[in-house]
């Protein structure tokens, strides 16, 4: 315990691991839909990390230093081309960063063992930045399940706590999810509630639009990027002139909202434990979900229901 007026403030600049875009040891979480880009933001933080040059070429890095990553959805060859491609946009050598790259098969966050494994090797190197990608290949939880979210999410706050490291997450949102960006991520609002620094990718038409929000300072106007080709080389640039804003996406329907649920489960689904899933009325429900196995997207088996996959 501590007297309030005795805790040390910190200066501006040491609040910043880059400048306006991710705070120093902030946890939190890098958004969006599909193909939009986030792996490739991700890296191009950890290039910028690493080397201290400037994130996308404009966000100054304050606090350079070595990388941890995890890139579990792309091949190894191909998490080393796209960092090729942004050093070479950097005008940085790869060879002289410290980005250091998990290569075992699988890492789940949600087994004691690999949890320690982790743990281990974040105190071995002492990263300044750890990026997870992503979330979804990291776990066995079910990801609306608040109670099974949370406790994980805890563990990588404590690592945060523990080993003064900054954690991106980068996680898959849906389609017309909210009226803001982080009410459309997949699954629990615990992932919204968790970040200290956010950062959301959206497609508005042919422009890619990034927006910045952070829990403990003021969240700057949303940015336009694009994915710029240099060669066979490619990397996120900041675009001038003011971004689009992004329209007002509608909330989910009912059924889209049923099928997200069981696409997400790891087991058949029943009745009871869907309708309180998804909060809808009984009747209402087996209407919605008649309709969706009409349309060949579920199927009912003994024990339930489940998604048809494509």
């Amino acid at each position: 315990m501590q007297q309030a007026h005795a805790i040390v403030a910190v200066p501006e600049e040491g609040r910043w691991l880059i400048e306006g875009l991710w705070a120093e040891q902030a946890v939190g979480i890098i958004g969006g839909e599909p193909k939009c880009c986030k792996s490739f933001l991700a890296l191009d933080m950890a290039v910028s990390v690493a080397s201290g040059s400037a994130c996308l070429r404009h966000y100054r890095v304050v606090r350079p230093g070595c990388v941890l990553l995890s890139a579990a959805e792309d091949a190894l060859h191909v998490v080393r081309e796209r960092l090729d491609g942004i050093c070479r946009a950097a005008g940085v050598d790869l060879r002289s960063l410290d980005i250091r790259v998990i290569t075992v098969p699988t890492l789940r966050l949600d087994r004691p063992e690999d949890q320690k494994r982790l743990d281990e090797t974040v105190s071995a190197i002492e990263p300044r930045l750890l990026v997870l990608d992503p979330f979804v290949r990291l776990h066995r939880i079910d990801e609306n399940v608040s109670s099974e979210v949370a406790p994980l999410l805890a563990q990588l706050r404590e690592l945060e706590r523990r080993h003064h490291v900054a954690v991106a997450l980068v996680h898959h949102a849906r389609k017309g999810g909210g009226a803001r960006p982080g009410q459309a991520l997949r699954g629990s609002s615990e992932l919204h509630a968790w970040g200290d620094s956010n950062l959301y990718l959206q497609r508005v038409r042919e422009q890619l639009t990034l927006t910045i929000e952070h829990r403990a300072a003021a969240s700057p106007p949303s940015v336009t990027i694009e994915l710029r080709a240099d060669g066979d080389a490619l990397a996120l640039r900041l675009v001038a002139g003011p971004s689009v804003s992004p329209p007002t996406p509608t909330a989910p329907s009912q059924s889209d909202r049923v099928f997200e649920v069981l696409a997400l489960a790891s087991e058949p689904m029943r009745l009871k434990t869907l309708r309180e899933r998804c909060g809808i009325r009984m009747q209402r429900l087996c209407e919605i979900l008649a309709g969706l196995v009409s349309d060949g997207r579920v199927r009912k088996i003994v024990g339930g229901y489940e998604s048809v996959k494509p």
